[in-house]
C-alpha cells in the first residue's frame, strides 16, 4: 500500500555518500585546489576505500581530515563543539530531551504512563549490524512500480552532502521531467529542485543542515507542496 515516501540526506550507498565529501569540501572552500587535484589524482574517486598500499592517497585523504576536523560536519557553518556547553548551537539537542521529559509536556502529548520511560533523541546505545551496503535497488524497485518520492537535502550538510543523493539519483538512469531550478517562498530562493520521469523529485534547502533541523519553514512548505501534489 506503499504511496510514496519522503528522505533528507538519506545514507543511501557509502561508496557515493562517503566520496561525495571531497568535491564537496572543495566547493566550500574547505579544502585547497591543490589538495583536491592531489586527492583526484591519486585516489581515483576512491577517497575512503582506497587500496592499503596507495601511500599517496592514504596521506591526502588524511591531510582532507586535517582540515575539515574542526567543522561540524552536519551543519558545516557551525564547529565543532561540547554539546554540554551553552555556547555550543547543538546544546539544543540536550535541551530537546529535557523538554520531552517534562511531565506536563508528556501529559500535553498524551503519553500514557509507564509506557515509556524516558525519550531520548538518539539512542546511541542501540546495537545493530549494517548487513545492506546499498539502498538504490530498492528506490529502483519502488521506481518501477511507479511510487513517488522526494529526496531532499540541505546544501550545508556534509555527512552526506547532496552531491551523493543527486549522483545516485542519476545513476537510476530516469530522464528528466523538470529542469533543474530555483524553489520558492515568497519570491525569495529556498532551494533548487528537479524531478525524473519515476515521480522521483530532488530538491536542495539553502543554508539547511543535516536533515534540515534548522530549518522548519521550508521543511514544511518543502513537504507540503510535494504531498499535495504542486510544483515545489
Amino acid at each position: 500500500n506503499l504511496q510514496g515516501y519522503v528522505l533528507g540526506n538519506p545514507i543511501t550507498d557509502l561508496d557515493f555518500d562517503k566520496n561525495a565529501r571531497i568535491p564537496f569540501s572543495h566547493g566550500m572552500a574547505l579544502i585547497s585546489d591543490e589538495l583536491y587535484e592531489s586527492l583526484k589524482r591519486n585516489c581515483g574517486g576512491n577517497y575512503f576505500n582506497a587500496d592499503p598500499l596507495n601511500t599517496e592517497c592514504l596521506q591526502d585523504v588524511e591531510e582532507f581530515k586535517k582540515c575539515i576536523s574542526r567543522i561540524y560536519p552536519a551543519f558545516i557553518p557551525l564547529s565543532e563543539c561540547d554539546e554540554t556547553s551553552p555556547d555550543c548551537y547543538t546544546n539544543r539537542f540536550l535541551l530537546s530531551e529535557y523538554w520531552a521529559n517534562n511531565e506536563i509536556v508528556r501529559s500535553a502529548l498524551k503519553v500514557v504512563e509507564g509506557t515509556r520511560e524516558k525519550w531520548q533523541r538518539c539512542d546511541e546505545d542501540l546495537l545493530y549490524n549494517r548487513d545492506i551496503k546499498s539502498t538504490i535497488p530498492y528506490h529502483m524497485n519502488n521506481s518501477i512500480k511507479g511510487i513517488r518520492s522526494l529526496i531532499f537535502s540541505g546544501d550545508q550538510d556534509m555527512q552526506i552532502p547532496f552531491i551523493s543523493p543527486r549522483t545516485w539519483i542519476k545513476s537510476l538512469n530516469f530522464s528528466v521531467t523538470e529542469k533543474w531550478r530555483p524553489w520558492m517562498i515568497l519570491d525569495k530562493v529556498a532551494g533548487y529542485t528537479t524531478t525524473y520521469a519515476n515521480k522521483m523529485t530532488f530538491a536542495t534547502v539553502k543554508g539547511g543542515g543535516h536533515t534540515l533541523g534548522y530549518k522548519p519553514e521550508e521543511s514544511s512548505i518543502l513537504f507540503k507542496r510535494w504531498i499535495s501534489g504542486q510544483p515545489l
